[in-house]
């Protein structure tokens, strides 16, 4: 056949292939750039390496920007680069040898006229003309470029060997690119061992947000930095899913709003994709993509779960090797590009309709029996299958994460769809949690009792069908059953009910597997925060101590171990520190009720998530502590504060509304209105049992409005109705009431004797019923000593107790023991600042502390004179650490905690440790004061 050729580069040349169709010359030029392509030199210094490396390979998706990069690259290069671009439809070795000769020779690459000779046919090659071509090759003085597009198209095995055979005999003098959806079937091991290989793959070859940012503006749109990297974080940096999509955008009047919220599924990205990947594929492999789509990953197993076809390991694999955005995610574990996903679950709801929940459903089982929870419950809730979702979660020992936890929203949302008709002891469970977590006790008691109801049945049955439940599944089922009983019993003012499910708790753990505790150690701490709250509510303080205790000091341990699971603990911590903060409150240590409820504070803040039901408590205590250091209105603000923090509707938690009722009435009281604080110290809500502790504030709160109205009597009736235990606060208080009762009875005999209204006469019954006051006096008396000789107890409680003893003094005509006994208590009560009790100790209390010795212990802090008068800034009790005065630094200058941590080289947990500790020892619970106080004592 005539040669002909109108190249100007090179020789005449062979016009027609060995079938003599001719040459192609599009196949054999390097592409043209559009305009809008984006040059990213990070890419082409990387590709620069091939002139120094035998073999180049540019392995990418389809789209992925692969052909454009090499051929913007060779085409500035400055030297002759020979191009073939291989199609679907060439056949065998014979053919792929013809196009290269004939690319080389087009670059100006040309043998010897007729040194090389020509394939011997379609399916075979002369291995002599190999030899002169690498032969000939070696020899040159600049090696030729020789860059094979679309290799993957290339099936023979045998070209691949050949072509290797070629490139190793050729040496300097040939640099191969390879240009390619898959890994060629090379010898890629050593030439990567060897270092003579350069690599461009396909997480190269994405869109960083900048370059991103750059090619949208080559379409002229210009978005904002964050919907650029939302763009790219949705297209993987995908070049052809970026290019398509900005060219949608360029036709849509909110080019900024469609690129946010486009569906894949119905754009042009997705007929390129079902074009390019898809239509590639045999149907069975477009049946496999179709229906792991469901799924964010997958294995073989849970693919064959899919599918029903075995082995399909094979088949994804060869996905992966050809970038068929399929992703190898290690293990034998794989995803699809995400944007590939949504367009293939479009194409799979039009082309099988109804199928989808199906596959869910297969894909939940599936996980739920391979303990892959967090992923059986999404595709249960998607099935609508919550019979598979709510047995998932009760069978991994997970009904904790609704009632704790950074997922606890998310599980609650995920469960919202369940409808009535779906039943079961599991879905009941995880109704009564979602009910009992938005404080609805009348509908959570209702599905528990379900819930119990179904386990009986489920058990009844198998024992009547001579079968046996897996003893973990039951034990599971029923421990869940039970952690939310406590919750009950907290909520409903239930203590034995709470001791009830604790003990049954210790029992069914020994039927648990242990991994399942391991993993979950919220349901421990759940069952002792509510049980200590509920002991606290009986008024056992040792008892509930302890079980507070143990959830902080094993939160504390594993936090500082960086244990897995720490957040999970965090509110139940949070929640326990503010009960002990009550219960230091209620023993008189100010101090250490400070430093708890500042620590319980500012976990609310770093830990988010649902209210927990102690929200709120950390505030309060602060506000009673407030009160009593005569900070009215900071104890007003704290309230506010409390308030704002409260769960939410439903049936409050009986302590916290006690505490808020407690702290309400002293603050009503202080400001001068009994009237007002008999009516807030009563508790909105209702229990199974009352608290002796908030029965005794309640009662004396509404004696203190009797003392003011000068009904003696009744006063006393009130407080002869008051019983334990109600601890020691309330015992100290309940002594001065006793006192200050029986001393305006005697005052006040003589103005009462003339009056003869029905109240009067009332209460002169009532006088005369409690004419035994004498007897009461003693009896405050002796009780004030008790505590006072009770080392246990804090300066809230030995103060006023002190004051007790004083006041009887001064009632006997004894004011030097009355002196005496006020030092004491203004020593005691100066390092806490506990200013109360003073003002509230009447006009003789107060003409004692005018005498001069008393008036100077007094001075700056307690009377309203000297450089202290007011509220004045807490005393720094305990020095800052050094480091703790790096956070406090950082803390002025508004960095916030993760700035902090990372400022100082250390965790965040640190440094909320740390500020913890400052909060504590400036005598604050927010940021802004900690600095505002530092500089008022010249830290800062």
């Amino acid at each position: 056949m005539a040669a002909r050729d109108d190249s100007a580069r090179g020789p005449a040349l062979g016009y027609a292939d060995p079938l003599g169709e001719p040459f192609l010359r599009t196949r054999f030029a390097v592409p043209a750039v559009p305009a809008t392509f984006v040059r990213r030199p990070r890419l082409t210094a990387h590709l620069d390496q091939a002139l120094d490396t035998p073999l180049t390979m540019v392995n990418g998706a389809a789209g992925a920007g692969k052909t454009l990069l090499v051929a913007d690259w060779a085409a500035r290069l400055g030297q002759p680069v020979a191009w073939f671009t291989n199609e679907a439809g060439d056949q065998g070795p014979g053919m792929f040898w013809a196009h290269v000769l004939h690319a080389l020779h087009t670059a100006g690459t040309p043998p010897p006229a007729g040194s090389l000779g020509s394939p011997g046919g379609l399916r075979m090659v002369d291995h002599r003309l190999l030899a002169r071509l690498a032969d000939e090759l070696s020899g040159r003085d600049r090696p030729a470029i020789l860059v094979l597009d679309e290799f993957d198209r290339q099936a023979a095995p045998e070209t691949a060997e050949q072509l290797e055979f070629v490139l190793h005999h050729a040496g300097r003098g040939l640099r191969l690119i390879l240009v390619t959806r898959t890994e060629p079937l090379l010898p890629l091991h050593r030439y990567r061992a060897a270092a003579a290989m350069t690599e461009i793959r396909n997480q190269d070859l994405a869109f960083t947000p900048e370059e991103a940012a750059d090619l949208l503006a080559r379409h002229g749109l210009r978005l904002p930095a964050d919907a650029t990297r939302a763009l790219v974080a949705r297209t993987r940096g995908w070049a052809a899913g970026l290019r398509l999509s900005a060219l949608a955008a360029q036709q849509s009047a909110d080019p900024e709003t469609y690129l946010k919220e486009f569906e894949a599924g119905h754009s042009t990205i997705a007929d390129f994709l079902l074009a390019e990947v898809v239509g590639r594929q045999p149907q069975r492999t477009q049946d496999l993509l179709l229906r792991v789509s469901v799924l964010d990953r997958f294995g073989p197993e849970l693919a064959e779960a899919l599918t029903g076809r075995p082995d399909p390991g094979p088949l994804l694999a060869g996905l992966c090797r050809q970038n068929a955005f399929v992703e190898d995610l290690g293990h034998s574990w794989y995803r699809l590009h995400p944007l590939f996903g949504e367009i293939l679950r479009v194409h799979l709801r039009a082309r099988s309709p109804g199928l989808e929940p199906e596959l869910h459903r297969r894909a939940a089982w599936w996980l739920r029996d391979h303990g892959a929870v967090p992923e059986a419950l999404a595709h249960g809730a998607a099935a609508g299958d919550w019979e598979c979702a709510a047995g998932t979660l009760v069978d991994d020992l997970a009904i904790g994460r609704l009632l704790t936890g950074p997922r606890a929203d998310d599980l609650t949302e995920l469960f919202s769809a369940m409808g009535p008709e779906d039943t079961g002891a599991a879905v009941d469970l995880v109704r009564a949690a979602r009910e009992l977590a938005e404080h609805d006790l009348d509908h959570g008691l209702a599905h528990l009792g379900r819930a119990e109801e179904s386990l009986d049945r489920d058990l009844a049955r198998s024992a009547r069908a001579g079968e046996r439940l897996p003893t973990g599944t039951a034990a599971a089922a029923r421990l869940s059953r039970v952690v939310l009983e406590s919750l009950a019993a907290r909520l409903t003012g239930a203590p034995d009910r709470a001791e009830e499910a604790m003990a049954e708790a210790v029992r069914l753990r020994r039927e648990v597997p242990a991994h399942l505790l391991a993993r979950h150690p919220e349901l421990t701490a759940l069952l002792l925060t509510h049980l200590g709250s509920a002991r606290l509510w009986a008024g056992h303080f040792d008892e509930a101590r302890a079980a507070l205790t143990e959830v902080t000091e094993a939160a504390e341990v594993a936090e500082a171990a960086e244990e897995p699971g720490v957040a999970l603990t965090e509110l139940p911590r949070e929640d326990c520190l503010g009960h002990l903060a009550l219960i230091d409150y209620l023993d008189g240590w100010l101090d250490r009720a400070e430093s708890r409820a500042l620590a319980a504070t500012d976990a609310t803040r770093h830990c988010g998530g649902r209210p927990f039901p102690g929200a709120g408590l950390g505030q309060l205590v602060l506000a009673a502590v407030a009160v009593d250091r005569d900070e009215l209105e900071r104890a007003g603000a704290l309230l506010d504060e409390a308030a704002e923090s409260a769960p939410g509707p439903g049936a409050p938690d009986p302590v916290t509304e006690a505490c808020r009722a407690l702290a309400t009435g002293r603050l009503r009281l202080a400001l001068g209105d009994p009237a007002a604080a008999a009516h807030a110290a009563e508790p909105v809500v209702e229990t199974r049992v009352t608290s002796p502790w908030a029965r005794a504030n309640t009662a004396l709160a509404a004696a203190a409005v009797l003392l003011a109205e000068g009904r003696t009597g009744a006063a006393a009736e009130v407080l002869d109705g008051i019983d334990g235990p109600y601890g020691p606060l309330c015992a100290a208080e309940l002594a001065w009431a006793r006192l200050t009762a029986g001393h305006a009875d005697r005052a006040g005999q003589a103005d009462r004797a003339g009056q003869a209204d029905r109240a009067e006469q009332a209460d002169r019954a009532g006088q005369a019923r409690h004419a035994g006051h004498a007897g009461h006096r003693e009896e405050a008396v002796e009780t004030a000593g008790r505590l006072c000789a009770d080392g246990r107890n804090g300066p809230g409680v030995t103060v006023r107790a002190t004051l007790v003893r004083a006041r009887a003094a001064a009632d006997a005509g004894d004011p030097g023991t009355a002196r005496k006994l006020l030092a004491r208590a203004l020593l005691e009560a100066r390092p806490d600042r506990l200013r109360r009790p003073f003002l509230d100790a009447g006009p003789e209390i107060r003409r004692l502390l005018d005498s001069p010795p008393l008036h100077g212990l007094a001075s700056g802090w307690l009377h309203g004179d000297g450089p202290g008068a007011g509220s004045p800034p807490p005393l720094l009790v305990e020095e800052l650490s050094g480091r703790e005065r790096e956070v406090l630094g950082r803390l002025a200058q508004m960095m916030s905690t993760q700035e902090i941590a990372a400022d100082l080289f250390v965790s965040v947990n640190t440094v909320k440790t740390h500020l913890k500790s400052v909060y504590r020892k400036l005598g604050v619970g927010r940021r802004g004061d900690a600095v505002r106080r530092a500089r008022e004592r010249g830290l800062l």
